[in-house]
């Protein structure tokens, strides 16, 4: 039986950290936007308008991530306060503790998961 506070404690610290990482994130995002337009850049044929549209796109991607990431954890913290933390959401079956203690957010057992629905 997995050991639920321990759980909740690594989930709250994982849902701090996105939280603080987010607007770094936007920062990055509107510093990219604003270099974008003070500049003449033709990202297809500019070198440096190359690295600009990277860097946004690399922002634009980890903020998405980090987002739903977030979304995965508040669902697993609401499956913490309603009982069903460590139930998979497709069979009913246990998720071992060792697939918890690598993504204590899933809510799918090891098969399912590989199956692509816990991805």
């Amino acid at each position: 039986m997995p050991d639920f506070d321990r759980f909740r404690e690594l989930l709250e610290e994982e849902r701090a950290r996105r939280l603080e990482l987010l607007p770094a994130l936007r920062a990055d995002i509107a510093a990219a936007n604003s270099a974008r337009q003070d500049s003449n850049v033709d990202d297809e044929h500019d070198p440096e308008g190359a690295t600009i549209a990277f860097e946004l796109s690399q922002a634009s991607a980890l903020l998405k991530q980090s987002s739903a990431g977030l979304d995965q954890i508040d669902a697993a913290l609401a499956r913490l306060a309603g009982g069903t933390y460590g139930i998979c959401a497709v069979c009913g079956q246990s998720i071992a503790e060792g697939r918890l203690e690598a993504r204590p957010w899933t809510p799918f057992c090891i098969l399912h998961a590989s199956s692509g629905r816990g991805r």
